[in-house]
């Protein structure tokens, strides 16, 4: 796994060694996409929950995202928190989840957003090895 750390230095360590590792205030792994013309909607949003704009690049995420906001329960909100870093069989896959959400409780939950109809088989492969490494 890779993020980036309050010093906005690029960190990659083994899954096991960042368990600890609070990424709710984490700068984003990659810059936002941001295509005129290809249907994203891409943004910030300002979340009370973490006091500051949390960003998006779709309008599915920020319809998770803004929930979030007054839940009582959510700490912070981190978007883009890291790199998972795997292999597929042929070459080096990095997927990056959209956000991480750190409850009150010390909890925390990844979230990766794709409406069901968009899903590439690649992308599945991704988001199941994103919910392995998470579980």
């Amino acid at each position: 796994m890779s993020y980036v750390d309050a010093a906005r230095c690029q960190r990659r360590r083994p899954l096991r060694d960042c368990v600890a590792i609070h990424l709710k205030n984490a700068p984003p792994v990659r810059p936002f996409r941001w295509s005129r013309g290809r249907g994203h909607f891409p943004g910030w949003y300002w979340s009370a929950t973490p006091d500051r704009h949390v960003s998006f690049e779709s309008s599915l995420e920020h319809d998770r995202l803004v929930p979030m906001a007054f839940d009582p329960s959510v700490a912070g909100i981190g978007s883009q928190p890291f790199w998972l870093h795997w292999h597929d069989g042929e070459r080096e896959r990095r997927p990056a989840p959209d956000c991480i959400v750190r409850h009150s409780d010390g909890s925390a939950v990844v979230i990766d957003v794709r409406a069901d109809d968009r899903i590439a088989q690649q992308d599945a492969a991704a988001f199941a090895v994103t919910r392995l490494a998470c579980a």
